[in-house]
C-alpha cells in the first residue's frame, strides 16, 4: 500500500565518520553548508545536552500516530539516529519515557521528532539525545500509516536514509552520505580557524582590521 510500507536502508555513513563529526560544533558545520541547511528552529534539545551523531533511520508517520516509530525502534542498528517526520504537528505525543528508555537499551544514538513528546522531565533529566518540537501529555494513536527508510525534509532540510544526522544545543542538521566526508575537512579547518580566533582573543591580539576594510569595501561613510 502506498504510504504504508517500509523499506531496506542500503547505504550509511561509516561509524568512525559520525564519531569525528562529534568534536565539531553544528554551527561550523552548517557554515560550510553554505548556511542554507537546517531542521528547523522549532526542532529543541529536549533531553540534558549531549551531542548526537549517526546515520538516519527515517520515519514518515501520519501526526499523533507512532506505529512505525515502534517498528523503527526494532529495526534500528547500534549507533542509528532515527529521525521522525510527524507533520510538525504538536496535538499527541510521538515517544516519551518508555520509548527513549527502550531505544537506549537497543543502542540508537538519539531520536529526532518532528512533532511533539511528552515525559519531558524525564527526558530533560539524561542524556540520551532527543530533538523535538515541543511537549504534551496526551499520548499517541497506533494505526498507520507510515513508513519507515523513505526520503523525508524537515523545515525543508531534505534527508535520505543513511545520511549523517547531527544535534547540539544550537539544533539538527543533516549531511548527504556521499558528501560526509569531503564536508569534515572543511568543518574541521574552519573549527580550527575559529579555535584560534578564541585563543587570539584570550591573548588580546584578535585581529579586527577587517571589519573596517569590508565597510570601505561596501561603501560606509565616516570610516
Amino acid at each position: 500500500m502506498n504510504g504504508f510500507q517500509i523499506h531496506t536502508r542500503t547505504r550509511a555513513v561509516a561509524p568512525d565518520l559520525a564519531e569525528r563529526f562529534r568534536r565539531i560544533p553544528v554551527a561550523n558545520i552548517s557554515d560550510c553548508m553554505s548556511r542554507m541547511t537546517a531542521g528547523g528552529p522549532r526542532l529543541r534539545p529536549m533531553h540534558g545536552g549531549a551531542v548526537m551523531a549517526g546515520p538516519a533511520l527515517t520515519v514518515r508517520t501520519r501526526p499523533g500516530d507512532n506505529l512505525l516509530v515502534h517498528k523503527a525502534l526494532d529495526l534500528a542498528q547500534p549507533g542509528d539516529v532515527i529521525v521522525v517526520d510527524a507533520g510538525g504537528d504538536l496535538t499527541n505525543a510521538i515517544i516519551g519515557e518508555i520509548m527513549t528508555s527502550y531505544a537506549r537499551s537497543r543502542g540508537v544514538a538519539g531520536i529526532v521528532i518532528n512533532g511533539a513528546i511528552r515525559d519531558c522531565g524525564a527526558i530533560r533529566q539524561g542524556d540520551f539525545p532527543v530533538y523535538a518540537a515541543g511537549v504534551t501529555h496526551r499520548g499517541p494513536y497506533k494505526d498507520g500509516p507510515g513508513e519507515i527508510n523513505g526520503i523525508i525534509a524537515l523545515d525543508g532540510m531534505t534527508i535520505a536514509p543513511g545520511d549523517l544526522i547531527l544535534g547540539d544545543d544550537d539544533g539538527v542538521l543533516a549531511i548527504p552520505c556521499d558528501q560526509a566526508e569531503a564536508l569534515y575537512q572543511a568543518a574541521q579547518a574552519k573549527h580550527e580557524v575559529e579555535e584560534r580566533m578564541l585563543a587570539d582573543i584570550a591573548a588580546g591580539t584578535l585581529d579586527t582590521s577587517w571589519i573596517d576594510a569590508r565597510l570601505r569595501q561596501l561603501g560606509c561613510a565616516g570610516v
